[in-house]
């Protein structure tokens, strides 16, 4: 297969990331999926695997933990989504030797074009002759890539794969492994009208990723939680057997005059240095040194100067990213309002401006008062558009929230890219969130 051939393939099933309204409970059958990986000889239980769930941060833990344990030396596949600009940015592997990088340079070890096509010639006919007997519905994009992620860290070889939740983790494709340790960043709201109204619902589904390990047990690492997202982990893990250590409780983190340390489960970590910008990455740097060092209780040890460096290292295009210069161009993926009030205080606590322009988009699935009641008090002017995805708002939906603010309407990110740097001068910010969709969408545009 050529590689045009390759995305025309993956990009026929159905992909619910592109669909705003789709029933969670009957759509997700993990049996469908297991079924086909049984099919495939289950790669995923030859896979020494870290596994990540949770609303806020868990792709940037991810990628603390993946470069934390290639600096040790290590082979470390990392599975994520959704991507900024291309898929091959979900599949990666990181060691030594570097690898692939996708066209915009920042995701090392996306998997290539020549291996993703080779992939897929080879996983071609199972798919079809599976769907074909299948008693369910066919399988999904996200199930194909998943299953695609595990052939091709078996095949590589990799030391261990982390692997970040899609939605949920209950019924996701990722909850097919058997983890090693399991993470869980901080629970709040989200994708409601699937996961649930309540956060014990929430949790109850994020926490579906904690399982028995007959074994060896599951080590479990919680960021601090509302109390009734913490209640729901704690009885998981206790009817789970799993051993449970909390952010907060039996591990410490302190950043005190740029002084940033953790207390581990093992030992205390002292003048270390974050990559990646605001304070919430600091709890989700603990939670991933905490994941690392729960390695230790399966004879797994890595070393405090690997950690240090592997936190320093760490990149997570997307996030608080900092893409121009002069003005500022600052792009986040901040999707609901906890995850949009943490951006507000990162860009208050780390940049200097004169004015800040809010380029935002929001997917319709989304919590968009609550999204654009915490970014109403940054903005100075707003420009509102839409991703180039059925699930967009349409921005003029977006416009009753910033009345009072200096409002723009554009058809499309392209367009209001250009709006945005038409109106800001050179000491001004301009901040770009609301959807990742439309976060790819600029960063492509702009790079």
């Amino acid at each position: 297969m050529t590689y045009p051939e390759t995305t025309q393939y993956l990009e026929s099933f159905i992909n619910y990331e592109n669909i705003p309204a789709w029933p969670y409970k009957q759509s997700l059958k993990l049996k469908r999926f297991r079924d086909f990986l049984t099919e495939l000889d289950n790669p995923q239980y030859g896979l020494r695997c870290i596994h990540i769930a949770g609303t806020k941060g868990k792709g940037s833990t991810a990628a603390f933990i993946a470069y934390i344990l290639k600096e040790s030396g290590f082979r470390v596949g990392l599975y994520t989504s959704p991507h900024l600009s291309d898929f091959r940015e979900r599949i990666r592997v990181l060691d030594k030797n570097g690898g692939a990088r996708s066209p915009s340079g920042d995701f090392e070890g996306s998997i290539s074009r020549r291996n993703l096509a080779a992939l897929v010639q080879k996983v071609k006919p199972r798919i079809k002759s599976f769907n074909a007997k299948s008693k369910y519905s066919p399988l999904s994009f996200f199930e194909v890539y998943t299953a695609l992620a595990f052939l091709y860290f078996k095949k590589k070889n990799v030391d261990f794969a982390v692997l970040e939740t899609g939605l949920g983790g209950r019924l996701d494709a990722t909850n097919t492994a058997r983890p090693l340790v399991s993470a869980i960043t901080p629970i709040s709201y989200e994708h409601t009208q699937k996961l649930g109204n309540t956060l014990k619902q929430i949790a109850a589904e994020k926490a579906g990723i904690i399982k028995r390990n007959p074994r060896q047990g599951l080590i479990v690492i919680s960021a601090p939680q509302a109390p009734e997202a913490g209640a729901v982990i704690r009885r998981r893990c206790k009817k789970m057997r799993a051993k449970l250590y909390r952010v907060d409780k039996d591990i410490r983190y302190a950043n005190k005059n740029n002084r940033f340390r953790i207390e581990g489960l093992f030992a205390n970590y002292n003048h270390l240095k974050v990559g990646l910008i605001g304070a919430h990455q600091l709890v989700n740097a603990a939670v991933a040194v905490a994941a690392v060092e729960g390695l230790r209780f399966h004879n797994i040890r890595v070393s405090p100067d690997a950690i240090r460096r592997g936190l320093a290292r760490a990149v997570w295009p997307g996030r608080c990213e900092v893409i121009m210069r002069r003005p500022d161009v600052v792009i986040d993926g901040a999707q609901n309002e906890a995850s949009a009030a943490v951006l507000k205080e990162a860009v208050r606590n780390n940049f200097r401006y004169r004015r800040l322009i809010l380029v935002l988009g929001i997917s319709k699935d989304k919590d968009i008062p609550g999204i654009c009641g915490q970014l109403h008090a940054l903005a100075d002017k707003a420009v509102l558009t839409k991703a180039d995805n059925p699930r967009a708002t349409p921005p003029r939906d977006l416009a009753r929230y910033f009345m009072d603010r200096e409002l723009f309407i554009t058809d499309n990110v392209r367009e209001a890219k250009r709006q945005a740097l038409c109106l800001a001068g050179k000491e001004d910010l301009i901040l770009v969130c609301g959807s990742l969709f439309v976060v790819g969408e600029f960063r492509n545009a702009a790079l």
